[in-house]
């Protein structure tokens, strides 16, 4: 493998990707394809000049997938199989019983912004932000202030930040081989985040449009949907036990995560057909997704900083700016973070700024005014604040602990 072409002293293999990630920023309805032309940029670029970690050329590049297969198709099999997952939860009637146990005054949308919080942790984070967005539009009749829209998607994104199925970043993490228990650490800076910045936007939103009570609906809760939710969950976790303690070659060979998420959905199905007409756009989403973790799988990790915690809490405010599914791969190639901090920094620190996340665009699709930075920073201010509190009280309570390699 040749040296990098340097370019101020930066090699253009990272100059490619930052131009990929800001394409991405600025051109958000064209995603899929900034991210497929900047794949084809990035692999041109290392097969005509550096070559690849494993080799140059077509069978550079041929290594170079070989190794990284396993780990792709898990990705692609779960955001898929996740994606059934939320629809079976939405279909269960659950979403739709939830305002009838919310409180009448400003409490009420803390304790919503509480329950996106807990779906999100079971759930992918855009499931929640997309059903908390459903709720308040119901019982803030049509009325949602932009401080509280920005507080669904921090309250999402935080939910999913110490859960491996809560979050793209943290399921990466599970599938590269990091244990559960490293991520769920991410929970002690959610929790402080929540508290500060969940009052202050459901104050301002009573203020603008208060909440009105649903009476229970009377509809039955479709307990055969909870259950499948549940089957899928139980399948996913056993599948990553059974294979660590008993088959560990098994998760280089094979997608061993995917296939048992798969394994469930299909084999749940007689009980619930699943909703298949979510799939095509689930499709687009992770093949854009994937886009971007292949060009992070050819960044010369070797060149960036250090790991350490003034780096993780810096990646939590790039992650406001540029996705944090690839400064997620680029991480975990590096090696050397404490999970839990990166978990935290990159999955709530997407946060700040409605596009640095999934949850934000898909709640900004179904709120169209929240697509302003301006607004977004002026009312949701208290989620940077409460993002770097909640990173310091991490790092009070648990100190920095790079994880060995994994």
């Amino acid at each position: 493998m040749a040296d990098s072409i340097l370019v101020v002293g930066i090699p253009l293999d990272f100059i490619f990707f930052a131009c990929l990630l800001l394409g991405i920023a600025v051109f958000h309805r064209h995603t899929l394809l900034i991210a497929l032309i900047g794949l084809a940029v990035i692999v041109g670029y290392k097969m005509g000049f550096t070559g690849f970690k494993f080799g140059t050329g077509v069978a550079g590049l041929v290594n170079h997938m070989t190794h990284e297969w396993v780990m792709l198709a898990n990705l692609f099999l779960l955001l898929m199989g996740f994606a059934i997952l939320s629809r079976h939860f939405e279909e269960s009637r659950i979403p739709d019983e939830m305002p009838a146990v919310l409180p009448d005054d400003w409490k009420g949308g803390v304790v919503l912004l509480i329950i996106v919080f807990v779906l999100s942790s079971f759930l992918d984070n855009i499931a929640g932000a997309l059903i908390g967005g459903t709720v308040a539009r119901h019982v803030f009749r049509e009325k949602v202030h932009i401080s509280y829209l920005a507080a669904i998607v921090a309250a999402s994104n935080a939910g999913g930040a110490g859960s491996v199925v809560g979050d793209t970043t943290t399921t990466m993490m599970w599938i590269d081989g990091i244990s559960p228990l490293s991520v769920l650490e991410a929970y002690i800076g959610s929790i402080v985040a929540l508290a500060i910045f969940a009052i202050p936007a459901a104050m301002r939103q009573h203020r603008f449009s208060p909440v009105v009570k649903n009476p229970q609906s009377g509809l039955r809760v479709d307990g055969a949907r909870v259950v499948i939710v549940a089957v899928i969950l139980i399948a996913a976790l056993a599948a990553n036990v059974t294979a660590n303690l008993k088959f560990p070659v098994l998760l280089d060979t094979l997608p061993v995560l995917g296939l048992a998420v798969w394994s469930a959905i299909l084999l749940t199905a007689f009980l619930r057909a699943p909703d298949w007409k979510v799939m095509p756009e689930t499709f687009k989403g992770t093949i854009f997704l994937l886009a971007l973790v292949t060009a992070a799988s050819m960044m010369p990790v070797e060149k960036l900083p250090a790991a350490s915690w003034q780096t993780a809490l810096g990646l939590g405010f790039v992650s406001s700016v540029f996705d944090n599914i690839p400064l997620t791969a680029l991480a975990l190639k590096q090696g050397g973070y404490d999970w839990g901090f990166l978990a935290y920094a990159v999955g709530f620190g997407g946060s700040m700024i409605w596009f640095g996340s999934s949850a934000g665009v898909a709640l900004s699709n179904m709120y169209p005014e929240a697509k302003s930075v301006g607004l977004w920073v002026r009312h949701g201010w208290p989620i940077a604040v409460a993002y770097v509190v909640g990173f310091f009280v991490m790092l009070v309570v648990l100190g920095w602990n790079p994880d060995a390699p994994h």
